[in-house]
């Protein structure tokens, strides 16, 4: 294997906090997030200057599904050892080819095609996102990445996650796959798009067969993944972290970044769901519900699950969730790509930033606002403080600045 481009394993060592950065999966609302990140980064660029990227200051960078495409963007190298995409350039890159990945049919014939292609196989091929993905990551593998990244995928053939961790690559070589091999296993959304397998060759003589679906069947939020594997370190005594206890989240700096969700819309009960056979749980009103509850409620739980321990270990400051659960209609669809519903998502976007930030109540599953916090938007410029201020200790208290500069 090449030596790794990561510098981040090393400087974890100089400096006082673990930094994590998670993005939801949800199709074309990827445009939500990529929004968001646009902001943090330009933050950062005031502190920093123009040259700064996201990938500077975040020890992991977590994705699921298009969150593992934006993972990807975000840390992939370009021929300057730079990331491959600037946040900003994110939002244009799927209003461009969003239409494309999710073709309409529109009409009534439409309609009757969408459903046809449902029941004997998925909405879409997939051919021209596995080609984009391709295309943009080249041949770039998980090593490579310029910060360490967490990809969950869902492995049909064993039933079980597999987790494609830069932290892991090490100990187990036959994850250090082609990044867009492993994006492309990460978005294969059941009734969307096709599974998708692939043969690693990770040695000479040697391969692993991945057999993927969207890694939101695994963990739709994949905060807590990347939230274990950086703990998985510690308690192996990994002597590339600074050292922490098992419960000192005062030392972790955690933002989970949404897609959205409809849940306020409430479009679904129980009288209605007592009906459905196979197909009602597959097309209902357009949408899928058995897709739309795995990927909400483990999102829900893991946010519901670090906000509790955040809170009780009194660190409920480094903790920031982003979410929107007030989607309706065609702007809570994974695949609408239509003009419109492209400048609603953006739109969302936007207002998000404007509202205040919101933890999940989980007996009503609502985000609530929390007192005090002010707006996301500021929230991502109090969050960026601490992050320069992070990345500027580590290049001090480096014996070699120079060489370990993200």
């Amino acid at each position: 294997m090449e030596k790794s481009l990561l510098p981040q394993i090393q400087l974890q060592t100089y400096g006082n906090l673990v930094t994590i950065l998670s993005i939801d999966g949800g199709g074309i609302r990827g445009i939500i997030p990529a929004t968001i990140l646009a902001c943090l980064e330009s933050q950062l660029q005031e502190l920093d200057g123009d040259d700064a990227r996201i990938a500077d200051y975040f020890d992991v960078i977590a994705g699921t599904s298009t969150g593992s495409l934006v993972t990807a963007m975000l840390t992939a190298p370009n021929d300057q050892k730079r990331p491959l995409f600037a946040a900003k350039d994110i939002k244009p890159f799927y209003l461009e080819n969003g239409p494309k990945i999710f073709p309409q049919r529109r009409g009534i014939f439409g309609w009757i095609m969408n459903i046809l292609r449902s029941i004997v196989g998925p909405q879409n091929d997939g051919k021209y996102l596995h080609n984009l993905i391709k295309e943009k990551l080249g041949r770039t593998r998980l090593h490579q990445t310029l910060t360490s990244v967490v990809i969950p995928t869902f492995d049909i053939k064993s039933l079980q996650p597999t987790i494609f961790s830069s932290y892991e690559v090490k100990r187990s070589p036959s994850l250090d796959a082609p990044l867009a091999d492993i994006c492309i296993g990460s978005s294969a959304a059941p009734t969307y798009f096709p599974a998708y397998f692939f043969k690693n060759q990770y040695k000479e003589g040697k391969a692993r067969e991945f057999n993927l679906i969207d890694g939101g069947v695994a963990a739709n939020n994949p905060a807590l993944v990347a939230i274990s594997q950086v703990t998985k370190q510690v308690f192996d005594k990994n002597p590339d972290f600074l050292p922490i206890k098992p419960v000192d989240y005062g030392r972790f700096l955690v933002i989970s970044i949404g897609t959205g969700s409809p849940k306020s819309e409430q479009k679904y009960n129980a009288k209605m769901a007592a009906k459905w056979g196979v197909l009602g749980w597959l097309l209902h009103g357009g949408s899928t519900p058995l897709v739309d509850v795995f990927t909400q409620e483990s999102a829900d739980m893991v946010d519901f699950h670090i906000s509790v321990v955040f809170q009780a270990l009194h660190s409920e400051d480094n903790y920031l969730r982003i979410q929107d659960d007030i989607l309706h209609g065609t702007d809570a669809s994974v695949d609408v790509t239509t003009k419109e519903n492209l400048g609603s998502l953006v739109k969302i976007g936007e207002r998000l930033l404007k509202k205040p930030v919101s933890r999940v109540n989980l007996e009503t599953g609502l985000s609530v606002p929390v007192e005090n916090c002010g707006t996301n938007e500021e929230a991502l410029k109090r969050f960026a403080k601490p992050l320069s201020d992070e990345k500027r200790l580590r290049e001090t208290r480096s014996p070699n600045p120079k060489k370990n500069l993200k």
